[in-house]
Order: structure tokens, then sequence, then C-alpha cells
């Protein structure tokens, strides 16, 4: 019973992070990649059909592979992401938030952004044949 649980946890992370992924697809103010990431990662723990169904995607595939290997973000995520936390920012700073709160949101936001632009922006040169 508690491995028939365990499953049905894990596939509901899938499935909740892939009906995220693919509101990201139909609203610019979603991402999509984090969620395949996420549903990929949660597949790989109790739904290995799904999980290979996302790595052999042609388009989010090798994403999600490259981050899995290396880390990897391409710059146009990493544009679009910082572009989406400094609108959130700035309509932060000019809400009747508490200070406290907009600090905390700012910095956290500022932090992920900094994490973000620190990851390679390709694989490896001896693991990327286009090279």
């Amino acid at each position: 019973m508690a491995v028939i649980l365990r499953i049905l946890v894990w596939r509901s992370i899938a499935v909740l992070a892939l009906i995220l992924g693919i509101i990201g697809l139909l609203l610019p103010i979603m991402p999509t990649v984090p969620f395949l990431l996420v549903a990929a990662w949660a597949g790989g723990k109790g739904w290995p059909v799904l999980e290979e169904k996302l790595l052999s995607h042609p388009k989010y595939g090798p994403q999600i592979i490259a981050w899995r290997q290396h880390g990897v973000v391409r710059r146009r995520p990493k544009v679009i992401a910082s572009v989406m936390m400094c609108g959130s920012a700035t309509g932060l700073s000019l809400s009747p938030a508490p200070m406290l709160v907009k600090l905390t949101v700012i910095g956290i936001m500022l932090t992920v952004a900094t994490w973000l632009w620190l990851r390679p922006e390709t694989e490896p040169a001896a693991d990327n044949p286009n090279v």
C-alpha cells in the first residue's frame, strides 16, 4: 500500500507540474520549462513513461537533458525570467505592501536572478558536437 501511495504522490506532482507547464505555453507570464523539469523529475520517481515522453520531446527534451546533465539554462529563458522579475519587482515596489515584504520578495528575486545568470548557457565543448 505504501508503494502505491508513493507512486500516486509522484504522479500527482508530475501531473500538476505538467499542467502548469501547459498553462505556461498559453500564458506569456508563466514559464514552461521549469515546470517541465519538475514533471520529468517527479515522473522519473513514479511515472517513467511520462519522463521518457518529456525527455524525447523534440523541443523541450534537449533543454531538460541539458539541465540534468550540466545545469544549462539557455540565454532566452534567462532574459525572459529576468524581465518578468523586474516587472514584478517594479509592481511590488509601487504597491501598498509593507516595506519588509517588498524588500524580502525583491531580495529573493534578485538572488534567483543572480543564481540563474550564473548557470551555464551551453553544454561543455566535449559534450557538444556542434562546437
